[in-house]
């Protein structure tokens, strides 16, 4: 079996980085993804995909990456149900970062940038 997502978007918000109760790091990201083709009025639609990162790949995204930066994502993709405070039940669907190349960066247009899950992720 194969769980995979791998994808190029840009970020819609500045990522920034919070503390768990146990002390790791992680990062809730938003990227807009076009899709490939046009839609009945000519425009190309996009999708919006949560990503979680951890850790390094928590810290170097926000340390720079900006919004509107285009950012490259492989990762899993993960599901979990819970029930809003009215009772109803929910899915929500994001993707776990496992590395995140920099494609266009405000801080360093010269090179490409790239982070993995081997820079201090502990998950």
């Amino acid at each position: 079996m194969l769980n995979q997502f791998v994808g190029v978007g840009r970020l819609v918000a500045e990522p920034s980085v919070k503390e768990t109760e146990d002390g790791k790091q992680v990062s809730n990201i938003t990227i807009a993804v076009p899709r490939s083709y046009k839609n009945e009025n000519g425009e190309y639609d996009t999708d919006f995909v949560d990503v979680v990162l951890w850790n390094g790949i928590a810290e170097n995204t926000a340390e720079y990456c900006h919004k509107g930066d285009i950012i490259g994502v492989k990762g899993r993709i993960q599901t979990s149900n819970y029930e809003t405070e009215d009772g109803e039940k929910r899915k929500s669907t994001q993707i776990v970062a496992e590395k995140i190349t920099f494609l266009s960066s405000s801080k360093d247009k010269k090179d490409d940038l790239e982070t993995t899950k081997d820079d201090d992720m502990d998950m």
